[in-house]
């Protein structure tokens, strides 16, 4: 610790942050009526007591009405936030931890259909791809108002006991007035670098003036937007620079990039098989520049990496924020020198994307993020009052979260798994180089049920015999399922599975039709390894869209790859049938909305529409379970033990979870498991 670099403290003003880590500002999308109540301040609490210096919250919060708030944002525009954000600042405090705000803003980044209806404003009348709005060209009026909002933001921000906020200027309104991409404006505020530079510093002298000259504020900001036209590194230097020089600014969070479509947003927050850090060095070049106090975050996911962020000189405050929503207790570990016990970020993005796609974000890997009023994390696990005997059969990320949890509550635990290695399904996920990382999520948890002595029996295909043998008390069935590929009129013998392509074991064709329906990863990751392998592909899928549950950012890489070779998407259109037709195989393509009896030839027909639960065992040992198999829902969500039961010869209780049930995904086989045994 003595010599640790990342835990040396840091003075930032008056401010000493205990050590250097930091989550940057972000939005779970945790907000209810727009104010972080108790979910969003268990979030950052949990994480400020586990040792975290700095936590940064919102991403951002709006401090104007025609700011709507597109993902759920922090509403700092109204005075009702201000106990919220007490509430929030004394949890953290209480642990020694210090609390910012982002506020922003967001421009043209957003749509006229949230919140109060109001049309987006910018300095142009462009569109940003990612939102869609076409916004209002700003006025001078609309500019005063948002002055006066930013203040008023700041100063609410002040009453709640925040140590200093962040202003917002990457794809939000301030460097749209920036950046010669965005803005259009004649006069005092458009054209030349300074006029575009002079609204923002009209914001940041109000706010000043505001708030006092010890009030802590800072900038996120794009040096670089890597854009034709755009913000360019002189200028990126040069406004670094102003910032410094203009007084007003004490510290630096530097971006490199630009967000307005999902492919250059996925190039400034990297997601799984994209280059660790890529912005680092660019961040230290501005911290040499300056010699201003520097924080940056972009997929810094492991220890090692920030400790040389902050040793070799690049940065002061290093970001780990989705490292820390996989794992809260990343200072704590470290300092109790457990770094082998941090659960890695493995860069699936499900928190990002999700944001969009369900409303809040949610790690894939740890089904407490976010759900801490309900969830233990790790080292908040505690242990049953009775020692039971745990059987689990099956090994993938269900069967292995339900070993761990229940090993953590003291229990005796043995796992049987009838292939030779655990990992289920994301062992065939890990196939694909670029998605390799997901394997982390299976070795974690082998290391932390090693570490419990929890038994396993590889290359057992456990019958009821041979978990009746074991004289359980609980069995646990988290089998997974098989693909599920008999979905068509006629012709279901002659198609294969995505997992067949992916495994290896289906050589791929040189034409071939890969049939979504169920738009999640493997009829993508089956595509990228035909087209690889030189074959033509055409993706299909009877949704309006293809591959929703991808989801945005997690689309980009696998586009990246397709999209340069034979590769053909077809959305809005059902395969109903597949005939033979010589040594080829004629497909009867027809739609939702109409019949069509169209036919196309190809060599191999691939099938993606989810999978069936392999739950035979479950249902040989129903009649022998003292609950019959019955979950009381009732008790699983308010957290209370499971107690059914139904059959009094019963000599074990019953449960099954994950794909053994219905076909999901990991993060819903991982939550099944963490809120059964919890409480087991």
């Amino acid at each position: 610790m003595a010599t640790d670099p990342l835990l040396q403290p840091y003075q930032l003003k008056h401010l000493t942050l205990k050590n250097r880590i930091m989550t940057s500002s972000h939005e779970p999308a945790y907000p209810e009526d727009g104010m972080p109540k108790d979910r969003y301040r268990m979030y950052h609490e949990v994480r400020a007591k586990a040792g975290v210096a700095l936590t940064m919250t919102a991403g951002s919060a709006a401090v104007s009405r025609n700011s709507p708030p597109v993902f759920n944002n922090i509403l700092a525009y109204k005075d009702e936030v201000v106990p919220w954000i007490r509430r929030l600042t004394d949890g953290c405090h209480e642990h020694g931890c210090a609390v910012m705000i982002q506020l922003t803003h967001l421009g043209r980044r957003t749509h006229w259909n949230k919140g109060d209806w109001l049309p987006a404003v910018s300095p142009s009348h462009e569109r940003e791809p990612a939102h869609r709005a076409f916004p209002k060209k700003i006025e001078d009026w609309d500019m005063a108002q948002i002055i006066t909002d930013y203040a008023d933001a700041a100063e609410r921000m002040q009453a709640g006991g925040m140590d200093g906020i962040e202003l917002q200027a990457y794809g939000h309104l301030m460097d749209q007035f920036w950046s010669p991409l965005t803005n259009t404006l004649d006069g005092p505020y458009g054209g030349s670098f300074d006029n575009r530079l002079r609204y923002f510093f009209e914001v940041l002298d109000a706010i000043r003036k505001r708030v006092g000259p010890e009030f802590i504020i800072g900038v996120r900001y794009t040096a670089d937007e890597v854009a034709k036209g755009g913000i360019s590194v002189e200028d990126g230097l040069e406004i670094s620079r102003r910032l410094r020089d203009c007084g007003q600014v004490d510290f630096l969070n530097v971006i490199r990039g630009h967000i307005e479509t999902d492919a250059a947003m996925t190039d400034v927050i990297p997601i799984q098989g994209m280059k660790n850090a890529p912005h680092l060095d660019f961040a230290g070049t501005i911290r040499a520049e300056t010699g201003m106090p520097t924080f940056h975050a972009a997929k810094i996911p492991d220890v090692a990496t920030a400790r040389h962020a902050v040793a070799s000189g690049l940065l002061d405050m290093v970001g780990m924020t989705r490292a820390h929503m996989a794992d809260p207790y990343v200072v704590q570990k470290i300092m109790e020198g457990r770094e082998g016990d941090i659960r890695p970020c493995v860069g699936a993005n499900y928190c990002l994307d999700r944001i969009y796609q369900g409303g809040e974000a949610l790690c894939t890997h740890n089904a407490a993020t976010g759900r801490e009023l309900s969830m233990p994390h790790d080292d908040d696990v505690t242990v049953a009052a009775e020692t039971k005997k745990v059987v689990i059969v099956g090994a993938g990320p269900a069967g292995l979260e339900a070993a761990r949890v229940a090993a953590m509550r003291g229990h005796a635990v043995t796992v049987f798994e009838a292939a030779p290695n655990p990992g289920g399904q994301i062992r065939l996920t890990a196939q694909n180089p670029r998605r390799r990382d997901m394997i982390s999520i299976i070795d974690w948890r082998m290391a932390q049920c090693a570490a419990r002595d929890v038994a396993f029996h590889f290359n057992s295909w456990a019958e009821a015999a041979d978990v009746m043998a074991e004289s359980p008390d609980v069995v646990i069935v988290a089998t997974g399922g098989l693909p599920h590929t008999d979905v068509l009129e006629e012709g279901n013998e002659l198609v294969v599975s995505s997992w067949d392509i992916i495994s290896g074991d289906v050589k791929p064709g040189q034409n071939v039709l890969v049939y979504d329906d169920a738009g999640d990863h493997p009829a993508l990751q089956a595509a990228e390894v035909i087209a690889n392998a030189g074959g033509h592909v055409e993706i299909m899928t009877p949704d309006r869209s293809f591959a929703p549950d991808v989801m945005a950012m997690n689309l980009v890489p696998y586009m990246r790859s397709l999209q340069n070779k034979d590769t053909v998407f077809t959305v809005t259109y059902r395969l109903t049938k597949v005939l033979r037709d010589g040594n080829k195989l004629k497909a009867v393509i027809d739609s939702d909305y109409m019949a069509l009896g169209k036919e196309k030839e190809f060599d191999q027909v691939v099938v993606n529409h989810g999978t069936i639960p392999m739950d035979d065992l479950y249902f040989d040992l129903k009649p022998l379970s003292s609950n019959l198999g019955a979950v009381d829902q009732e008790a699983l969500l308010a957290g209370r033990p499971q107690a059914v039961a139904s059959n009094p010869d019963g000599a074990f209780q019953l449960f099954r979870i994950g794909d053994a049930v219905s076909a999901r995904n990991t993060h819903a086989a991982i939550y099944d498991a963490l809120r059964l045994v919890k409480d087991i």
